[in-house]
């Protein structure tokens, strides 16, 4: 229920992202909340006494008719769903222009709400307000990266969820680009599930899957609004592309824009969360927009790691091709007056840098003069980082198929950096390998996953622990000895742990990654080959590698929900691993579809958001404790 404490001054809460910067006591936002709270909304002509002609959507648990009540007694017409409805047919159908997600009782299914609904409100240009539990203030931030504008902290005074109604109803009116658009919107709203699905699915690119040309103008636009000041896109194309299309055929072509998506997206979202923007907006030519991203440096830093990834031969169908990229990171400006002007700037920047430039990434600044980023500061704050022993480890829990059991995890490096936040694994090892600090990292993940897992509590005793290494480990002499000595110094068991190495590291040196890893089983680890489907091995190979898992890579496990084709690929994979003795692993699976597929395929375990993101050991001992209560 509502809190019927009432506060002094000011409304405490309802805030927007930039509210929780302390913005909301200078006197122009003070001004914007008394306009919100009184009669006349500016944007668009609307009143804010006819608000209650625009559906108000709340997805909530217990709380969904206090909720409604509360919003009825101010002008809204509130329509309500549980977490367990189906929320985005029931929402694009509503015709709303602001969701509420509650998450007071239940955090857990209000994060889930807020992934599922958030391509539906950026769709639609729809605020997404999250209600939060002061306990959880980890919540914000999760919804924010997942797509809410706006968030409100419980308990809260009578006013203030009616003060956050009015501000997410500007910023929708201000998405929308004025009152007669979104009646415009109201009025194209989908009446059925199939025609919401179908909404949402031509917002993404068919081929690719990645989102479309109107996508991105739409996400541009409402950050050139936004008035959060400059910021960058990324527009990047495969050089000489229609080449590729004449010389190997159309199909080949398609096949490798759909690897580039595959690879470009999990590479985008480590850096910019899951409201990073990636789009395929004509051709071969790919925009990507980081939403926090205000000096450009984490978009220098995702060109490198993508002009690295995809100029390395790729197997598409029958051949393996080598692509060249350009990439220009283009600055927004005060003339840009809307998506067009900024997307036009950047095809112009990366037509020059087609034909004239020798590099493989161009900056673009305001001025449209070329500037040149350096990330030389980010591999010595990581060098201070490894000082300071700064880099921590975050568990993903690895689920048995079959039973649903917590049977193990992988240990993922995060480093929270004082300037660009969060970093995860695949940011920190692209500026170790950039340095000399590669070798450093790896031990020093190791090391402290490791020690970390050694002093689980009683609960996680019976639990596998998985750790990474990298080629610069294969080619250390005696690494293999050194390693096992570490783990006993630490006192872990060796036999729950296992150690993996990605698909495309071993074939950097097939004989000397065999070597290795009999090494390692020998001394009683399991091992396991990491992101398979990525590289370019022969399936022959596998056979005489001394392997016990494989890990199937993302985006191959979630492609299983594709075409029937995708879903021959994937069987063949685990139908494969089966027959060499390996059990199959599944990294990625968000969704139920997608683990029922594998396990009718026979997949043996899984790991990704269906079950947990990476946790810290804490969270983990959580996980596990109320797994084993609703066993009980």
């Amino acid at each position: 229920p509502l809190s019927k404490r009432r506060t002094k001054g000011t409304v405490r809460e309802g805030q927007s992202p930039w509210q929780s910067h302390g913005l909301a006591q200078c006197p122009a936002l003070a001004m914007v909340m008394r306009e919100t709270s009184g009669a006349m909304m500016t944007d668009g002509g609307h009143k804010g006494e006819d608000s209650g002609q625009s559906p108000l959507f709340i997805v909530s648990g217990r709380n969904a008719a206090a909720l409604a009540d509360a919003a009825s007694s101010d002008g809204w017409n509130a329509e309500t769903a549980r977490f367990d409805d189906d929320v985005e047919g029931a929402f694009l159908r509503s015709g709303a222009i602001i969701i509420v997600v509650d998450g007071r009782t239940n955090p857990a299914a209000a994060r889930e709400a807020v992934r599922r609904l958030a391509d539906a409100a950026e769709i639609n240009a729809a605020a997404l307000l999250v209600l939060v539990p002061k306990r959880d203030q980890a919540l914000i931030a999760d919804a924010l990266v997942s797509g809410a504008t706006h968030y409100l902290v419980a308990p809260f005074a009578d006013g203030a969820f009616c003060h956050s109604l009015r501000y997410a109803e500007r910023h929708a009116i201000r998405l929308a680009g004025g009152w007669g658009l979104i009646e415009r919107r109201r009025a194209e709203r989908p009446a059925t599930v199939e025609q919401a699905a179908r909404t949402l699915a031509g917002a993404r690119d068919a081929l690719t899957g990645v989102r479309d040309s109107a996508s991105a103008r739409r996400w541009v636009g409402a950050r050139l609004t936004s008035g959060r000041g400059p910021f960058h896109i990324m527009l990047f194309a495969i050089t000489r592309f229609e080449m590729i299309n004449t010389a190997f055929g159309r199909e080949t072509g398609d096949a490798i824009l759909q690897a580039v998506a595959r690879i470009v997206t999990p590479l985008a979202q480590e850096l910019g969360g899951r409201r990073v923007l990636v789009a395929r907006t004509s051709g071969a030519e790919f925009v990507i927009g980081l939403p926090d991203d205000h000096d450009g440096s984490r978009s220098r830093i995702l060109a490198d790691q993508i002009s690295d990834q995809l100029e390395r031969p790729m197997l598409a169908g029958l051949h393996l091709v080598t692509l060249s990229t350009r990439t220009v990171i283009v600055e927004s400006a005060s003339a840009d007056r809307d998506a067009a002007d900024l997307l036009r700037r950047a095809s112009l920047a990366l037509a020059d840098a087609k034909g004239q430039s020798s590099d493989h990434v161009v900056h673009i600044g305001e001025s449209g003069r070329t500037t040149r980023l350096f990330d030389d500061a980010l591999q010595s704050d990581l060098r201070r980082a490894l000082d300071r022993d700064e880099i921590d480890i975050l568990f993903q829990p690895q689920v048995s198929v079959t039973s649903g059991r917590i049977i193990g995890v992988e240990a993922l490096a995060r480093w929270q950096h004082p300037v660009h936040g969060e970093l995860g694994a695949l940011t920190l090892f692209a500026v170790a390998e950039q340095s000399d600090y590669l070798l450093a990292l790896s031990a020093h993940v190791q090391q402290r996953a490791i020690s970390r897992a050694a002093q689980w509590p009683e609960t996680l005793a019976k639990l596998r622990l998985s750790v990474n290494i990298t080629t610069v480990d294969m080619a250390r002499a005696g690494f293999a000895d050194s390693f096992l000595a570490m783990v006993d110094r630490i006192g872990f068991p060796r036999a729950r742990l296992t150690v993996e190495i990605t698909e495309s590291g071993l074939m950097e040196d097939l004989s000397l990654g065999a070597t290795l890893l009999a090494d390692l089983r020998a001394g009683g680890c399991r091992v396991a080959i990491d992101d398979f489907g990525t590289g370019y091995s022969s399936l022959a190979w596998l056979k005489a590698l001394p392997l016990d898992y494989l890990k199937i890579d993302q985006k191959l496990a979630q492609d299983i929900t594709g075409s029937t084709r995708d879903r021959i690929v994937v069987r063949g994979v685990i139908d494969m691993a089966r027959a060499l003795g390996l059990a199959v692993i599944a990294e990625g699976v968000e969704t139920e579809e997608q683990l029922a597929l594998l396990a009718r395929e026979g997949c043996n375990y899984y790991q990704g958001f269906l079950c947990a993101e990476p946790l810290t050991a804490p969270a983990l001992v959580a996980l596990v404790a109320d797994e084993s209560a609703r066993r009980a």
